[in-house]
């Protein structure tokens, strides 16, 4: 196949290294992490990617987003002609760790946990994320209460954002190491100690991106958008997101 791949700047050490020795030709771009501050202007950014791609569809065989929800940036993006496959995950915190299981047994608890990793680092003027930095959790409560009414937002919200502030003394650091300098992880653990907050390591793993580059596409961890669809956020801990409209919904 030929893919077209759409990621995030943050990805860029994992996406590299599973595209070294993908049986597939991927075509890279990267969108800069400051497209996350806010979701419309991720969402307009990979939009535009997508369309652009409509100059000459026949160069490729499907694309391929390297995102999580991401504060609903990805909710509302079609499928032009050809389709989308990304993965079954929150936010970027699931792609470094390499599968939503594991985000979930980390992060159930407490999805706002600040966490960081060396592609966060690189790209970023903060050490830490933190999830709803520059009005993403006030969109992403405006676009809940517009799609379930105020009452099933408020329930969504809560089963997502539980105990919001009560573990922000607390940031996990996510190593791979196939692309973590330790220089990162010891800047990480350094800039949690000047702040006395703990300092937590799990082991990540680049094994979700490299099944995404290497078309290993199980409905179980990804979901295919098939052209004329959209992307829709589910918000559990299983499906995640769903494809709407055309043929298929």
């Amino acid at each position: 196949m030929r893919i077209k791949c759409i990621a995030c700047e943050v990805l860029l050490r994992e996406i590299g290294l599973a595209v070294a020795d993908s049986p597939h030709t991927v075509d890279l771009v990267f969108t800069p992490k400051d497209a996350h501050d806010y979701s419309d202007q991720l969402r307009d950014a990979v939009q535009r990617e997508i369309d652009a791609i409509e100059e000459d569809p026949a160069a490729f065989d499907a694309v391929v987003l390297g995102y999580g929800l991401c504060g609903n940036g990805l909710v509302g993006i079609e499928a032009r002609s050809l389709p989308l496959v990304l993965p079954r995950a929150h936010d970027c915190c699931t792609l470094f760790l390499g599968s939503k299981m594991k985000f979930e047994e980390h992060f159930r608890a407490n999805p706002s946990q600040p966490f960081s990793a060396a592609g966060y680092l690189e790209r970023s003027d903060s050490v830490f994320h933190v999830d709803g930095q520059v009005g993403d959790s006030a969109r992403q409560w405006e676009q809940l209460v517009e799609q379930y009414g105020e009452d099933n937002a408020r329930y969504v919200w809560e089963t997502l954002h539980p105990n919001y502030g009560s573990h922000q003394d607390r940031v996990v650091f996510i190593d791979i190491p196939e692309t973590t300098p330790r220089q990162a992880l010891e800047a990480c653990r350094m800039q949690a100690e000047k702040e006395q907050k703990k300092f937590q390591v799990l082991m990540g793993s680049p094994r979700l991106l490299r099944a995404l580059l290497h078309g290993q596409w199980d409905d179980e961890e990804f979901l295919r958008v098939e052209p004329g669809q959209r992307i829709d956020g589910v918000y559990d801990w299983s499906e995640i997101v769903r494809a709407v409209g055309g043929t298929k919904c």
